[in-house]
């Protein structure tokens, strides 16, 4: 089989290995991109609904979770929001705030794949598509077999992402390649993603599909407050990708129907002033009215205000406010919108994502075990850990 030279093999076409090829062709390194993919930036180009929600302006360590939670630290430093809004803003590419610092493409994500693709050119970084890695061997350096051509380099970065989505292509290569040369990898799972319902909350609430509301959830003391989206599996929409991260099997989620709503004090004035509405009127103010109809269905009598005492107010508005459901599972990686776990931390350097005991050897992006919250955050860490490995290559 022909074989080929470079200096930095890159695996993976996605945002952390793109970024990382830019810096490290910035340096005159010589660089090639293996992309199993036929086109790179795939899961760019299907996130944010197809409009890339491609970094979020308050970024913070605090809004990543992992086995170490101050290994992201140093590379968050060195690679901000604003100078990867910077580059967008060079390439005059219209942007909008969405809501709680998330930019969004105006027009498209390929604008946000061309782009990394003209820096690349750029840069005299050579991309490969429709190429799968068959096989990676260290000898003085690495070569990597591809079927086609045996490349090798004295470096070599494994930004091949994690598992979510296998449709456009997740694979456990980079996991395996931790394993082959001897790295610590951390239990997998799917993260920001559905929750499904145990067999009695499926027959309560599956009939809901479709309804959405502002909730407060959370899961291991992390809450959240966004719109929950009911399934006619489960759970979903903003707040429970949220609280997904933190929830493990066997555990509750905790939902606040009425975030913001002193309910109590509200039933208990409107009873005072002889108000004849209903407990279940009053309550659709708030709640989409076929949410707040099975509510009062399952859970309490529909009566006149004026008629409930001070102990049923206190139990309605607890069980609204302090709603508790344990989850059967979650939609499973099909569904996830990021992995979490992988890659141990403590078998990189934070400061350049090179393995600590096999020199030469990087790994970037969501193959690692850090994992960002919904609106952008895992974006701002490919685009932070490719920035800080372009560096060292």
């Amino acid at each position: 089989m022909p074989s080929s030279t470079s200096d930095v093999l890159v695996i993976g076409a996605g945002a952390a290995g793109l970024l990382c090829a830019v810096e490290a062709g910035k340096r005159g390194r010589r660089v090639v991109v293996l992309e199993h993919n036929r086109e790179i930036g795939r899961k760019i180009l299907i996130s944010g609904g197809g409009r890339c929600n491609f970094t979020n302006l308050h970024t913070r360590p605090e809004n990543f979770f992992s086995a170490n939670p101050h290994f992201a630290k140093s590379a968050l430093a060195r690679y901000t929001p604003q100078d990867f809004v910077r580059l967008v803003e060079r390439h005059q590419i219209p942007y909008h705030e969405k809501t709680l610092g998330q930019l969004f493409c105006d027009r498209s994500a390929h604008d946000i794949t061309e782009m990394l693709e003209a820096e690349c050119t750029a840069a005299g970084v050579r991309i490969i598509t429709a190429c799968p890695v068959r096989s990676v061997v260290s000898n003085s350096g690495f070569a990597v077999e591809t079927g086609r051509v045996t490349w090798e380099a004295g470096s070599l970065v494994i930004a091949t992402g994690g598992l979510s989505v296998p449709k456009i292509g997740a694979t456990p290569f980079g996991y395996e390649v931790a394993r082959q040369f001897g790295l610590r990898v951390l239990e997998c799972r799917p993260a920001l993603v559905p929750l499904t319902f145990g067999r009695q909350d499926q027959a309560k609430y599956g009939g809901l599909a479709g309804v959405s509301t502002e909730v407060v959830a959370s899961a291991g003391g992390h809450p959240f407050r966004e719109k929950m989206l009911f399934t006619h599996r489960g759970l979903s929409g903003p707040a429970i990708l949220q609280a997904s991260s933190y929830w493990n099997p066997g555990g509750f989620l905790d939902i606040d129907l009425l975030p913001g709503v002193d309910l109590v004090s509200l039933f208990r004035e409107r009873r005072n002033g002889g108000d004849r509405s209903e407990t279940r009127t009053i309550v659709s103010r708030f709640l989409p009215k076929r949410l707040a109809d099975r509510w009062f269905e399952l859970h309490t009598h529909v009566k006149p205000v004026a008629g409930v005492g001070d102990r049923e107010i206190d139990a309605i508005s607890r069980e609204l406010h302090e709603w508790r459901i344990e989850p059967a599972g979650t939609e499973g990686f099909e569904k996830a919108e990021v992995t979490a776990g992988g890659v141990d931390t403590g078998e990189l350097s934070s400061k350049t994502l090179e393995a600590r005991g096999a020199p030469g050897l990087y790994f970037i992006g969501e193959v690692v075990d850090v994992t960002g919250q919904l609106g952008g955050f895992n974006f701002q860490w490919a685009w932070a850990s490719g920035y800080s490995a372009g560096q060292y290559v």
